[in-house]
């Protein structure tokens, strides 16, 4: 599914194939995937004739800036959402999707110039498309966090701290797969409070978060974890061998370690 790694992959997609080439036409056959009351015609008045200028993100909002001063495309991706320049996407895969491709999966085409195509594919259909979208209603972006910002996101909250590491609005960017991965090596128990987590404990999580992006960005993405082969039921933890809890926690499938995550 696409969290933080996998939506900064797509941006430098874009970066490299998409950039500074005018958009000529605009194939919107979902019109459903196009938010904010956004419709085909109104998506194509405002693209065909500008160019992609910038591609930029917030958290998992890919966002891409068009010439003379246009509107801001941004894009959100759901769980099964990929991005296509001229055929190639940021990953061969991802998580809980089929590995077939399907023209009927495509809710959005870009035409730019006379032979490249941006394409947005979506399976579950759990992503869209909007113009200007509110960026500031996210939190910090997780690959730039730091103490402080950490320490806002947990400050007084009651909540269980895998819920308060997921909500957007509080750190944007991370998912099920690296929160739950971050806090098995920070030995953390997703369901604590997350107010609870201050001084030693909240430095420990922050090293975890930073090394967990780290590392999982250069393995290649968020199902890359040590954790992840032991994400099923009956798995054990990696570490200490111990029976990994699986649990609900904060809307999502949780997995962790009773034996070393407190």
């Amino acid at each position: 599914m696409p969290e933080i790694l996998e939506v900064e992959a797509s941006r430098l997609l874009l970066e490299r194939g998409a950039l500074h080439r005018t958009v000529t036409a605009v194939d919107a056959p979902d019109a459903w995937y196009l938010k904010r009351g956004l419709t085909p015609g109104g998506l194509a008045d405002a693209l065909v004739g500008r160019r992609f200028v910038a591609a930029r993100r917030r958290g998992k909002l890919l966002l891409l800036d068009t010439s003379r001063g246009g509107p801001v495309l941004g894009l959100h991706f759901g769980m099964t959402g990929r991005v296509f320049v001229d055929g190639r996407a940021a990953q061969d895969r991802l998580l809980y999707t089929s590995r077939r491709a399907d023209p009927v999966w495509d809710r959005l085409t870009l035409h730019l110039g006379r032979a490249s195509r941006m394409v947005v594919s979506d399976p579950r259909r759990l992503g869209g498309a909007e113009l200007d979208p509110d960026e500031e209603r996210l939190g910090v972006d997780a690959l730039s966090l730091r103490a402080g910002d950490l320490a806002r996101a947990l400050h007084g909250s009651r909540a269980p701290l895998k819920a308060a590491l997921l909500d957007q609005a509080r750190i944007a960017g991370l998912g099920n797969l690296l929160v739950d991965e971050a806090l098995w090596r920070a030995g953390l128990d997703p369901a604590r409070r997350a107010a609870s987590v201050d001084g030693d404990l909240r430095r420990r999580l922050l090293a975890a978060l930073r090394g967990t992006l780290r590392e999982l960005g250069r393995r290649g993405g968020s199902h890359t974890g040590d954790l992840m082969e032991a994400r099923v039921r009956g798995g054990r933890c990696p570490r200490d061998g111990a029976a990994l809890e699986r649990r609900t926690i904060g809307g999502r499938t949780t997995f962790s370690c009773p034996a070393h995550q407190r």
